[in-house]
């Protein structure tokens, strides 16, 4: 798994360059570890006071709950960026595989689990639906697969791509799979080709939300997230923040040093690059580059100053989703939680239309919850800690939604499926809230939406039109999740290696 230069090796004696990564989000931890690995001295600033960005631990009632980011994926992009520097991501952090991805349940009837293992969902699905269900799901299967193994390693691990390019990088041998895939297609319009019950078309369509998008506009090629489902799905022992705390552990081994609490307000320039920071307070540190581990949007904002436009703005309407949350410690009953759970209404297409037409919520959204002391027939004694998530609009700095009724709402919707939820303790965040953590987004957790078929192609890469000036993070290539943060971040080390050495060719991380 190592990284890779597709065109040239790098020959470069370091010297002790001075790179600062602005955020300890999971792209740049995953930056800052790999720059010091390649001898770079590695400054990682972050205004909070632990690492992590999204993938934040939110206090209730003195206990500790994961508040962004629960499901852990792609395994071997981790153990990639481990191994490089010699070490073992065994002995950093501790994962549990999870051998039932998700329990489904719908307030009309029914419930489904699917399994990491494909025989198992089919008949699971087969008895919830039909015999052609569970077949049209095992052909599902298959065109997720040859996707993902088209895209990953000429998409997903490797730098931005152009629709051109990505065309020349398929060759052959990956462009029968991508026209399998109908890629002009929606994923909504695809799965009703695959699945006669709606139920099943609703469950799967989800995954288009896992990069903050409608599955009524985005690409038929989300379809993949199956197999990197199937693929491993493991817990973080301990909480996801330990995702976080490991990769900071890793960049320490290798000499990049942290600093918390240090807000960053502007990007230094001079002679047309960059030439540092200023802190809040009038600290200016100087670099010869400078990684942003924030939303891209905040550089063509001008939120952090001296860098404004130095990406292309992301208009309102391209956002991705946002998120009202309610972070709990509770007393459950009625419903046998799993580590996943998702619970749907009837009416998807609503959902979409009222979050990216009407901006609002729908009357009965789909509510996502983690519960996270559950582990494989681990039921927990006492108050529980959850994740209860809905979709809402990235409208956070334009106008407040009230959390109110839409609490009601929830509740009501689990309470229909059979599950009775006590708070003991709660946190709510809304989209002004994210807002306010994420600045410029409008409270989008996901950078731009993948909406259309060129849509993923609009997404940032890792380099901006100031020298020096590198970006990392799910708001750029290859887009959100935490493996997709690690490559970003990885990509970005790569390519600013390669550039302050002179350097030319393509950056790519070895993908599985």
């Amino acid at each position: 798994m190592r990284l890779l230069y597709t065109t040239v090796r790098l020959r470069f004696v370091k010297n002790a360059k001075h790179v600062i990564v602005v955020g300890a989000g999971v792209g740049g931890l995953s930056s800052a570890a790999d720059l010091a690995r390649r001898g770079f001295r590695v400054t990682v600033l972050e205004r909070a006071a632990t690492p992590g960005g999204k993938m934040r631990l939110v206090d209730v009632g003195g206990r500790g709950v994961d508040g962004g980011p629960t499901v852990f994926t792609m395994r071997w992009a981790f153990e990639g960026l481990f191994a490089e520097a010699g070490k073992r991501l065994e002995d950093f952090l501790t994962l549990a595989p999870i051998e039932v991805l998700a329990r489904h349940a719908w307030r009309a009837g029914g419930r489904l689990d699917l399994f990491a293992d494909v025989e198992r969902s089919a008949a699971a699905i087969a008895a919830f639906s039909s015999r052609a269900d569970a077949d049209g799901y095992r052909a599902f299967c298959e065109r997720s697969a040859r996707v993902y193994r088209a895209l990953a390693p000429h998409f997903i691990a490797t730098e931005r791509a152009t629709p051109v390019s990505l065309v020349a990088r398929l060759g052959p041998s990956g462009l029968p799979a991508m026209f399998r895939a109908a890629p002009w297609r929606t994923l909504w319009s695809s799965l009703g080709d695959t699945f006669h019950d709606p139920r099943l078309r609703q469950l799967f369509a989800r995954y288009a939300t896992y990069v903050g998008s409608s599955p009524f506009l985005t690409p038929a090629t989300l379809m993949l997230v199956a197999h990197v489902e199937q693929d491993g799905l493991w817990r973080a022992v301990g909480g996801m923040h330990q995702v976080a705390v490991a990769l900071q552990r890793l960049g320490e081994s290798q000499g990049a040093t942290y600093r918390f609490g240090a807000h960053v307000e502007s990007v230094t320039t001079g002679g047309g690059r960059v030439t540092g920071v200023q802190l809040r307070g009038g600290e200016r540190l100087e670099a010869d580059a400078v990684v942003f581990n924030g939303d891209v949007a905040a550089l063509a904002s001008g939120a952090v100053g001296g860098a404004g436009g130095a990406t292309r703005e992301t208009k309102p309407a391209d956002r991705s989703l946002s998120a009202v949350t309610w972070c709990l410690s509770a007393r459950t009953s009625g419903f046998p939680l799993l580590h996943h759970n998702v619970f749907f209404a009837e009416d998807y297409a609503d959902e979409f239309a009222a979050i990216f037409g009407r901006r609002t919520v729908t009357a009965h959204p789909t509510v996502y919850v983690c519960a996270q002391d559950r582990g494989e027939a681990v039921v927990p004694d006492g108050p529980e800690r959850l994740l209860v998530l809905v979709n809402a609009p990235p409208d956070g700095d334009t106008r407040a939604l009230e959390p109110g009724p839409l609490r009601e709402r929830t509740f009501e919707l689990l309470s229909a499926c059979g599950l009775q939820v006590e708070p003991v303790a709660e946190v709510v965040t809304t989209p002004v809230e994210f807002e306010a953590l994420f600045p410029s987004t409008g409270g989008a957790l996901y950078g731009r939406s993948n909406h259309g078929v060129l849509g993923t192609f609009a997404r940032a890469g890792n380099t901006t039109s100031l020298p020096g000036l590198y970006a990392a993070g799910g708001s750029v290539h290859p887009g959100p999740g935490i493996p997709m943060a690690v490559l970003s971040g990885r990509l970005c080390a790569a390519r600013l290696e390669l550039d302050l050495a002179g350097g030319r060719g393509r950056v790519s991380v070895a993908s599985k």
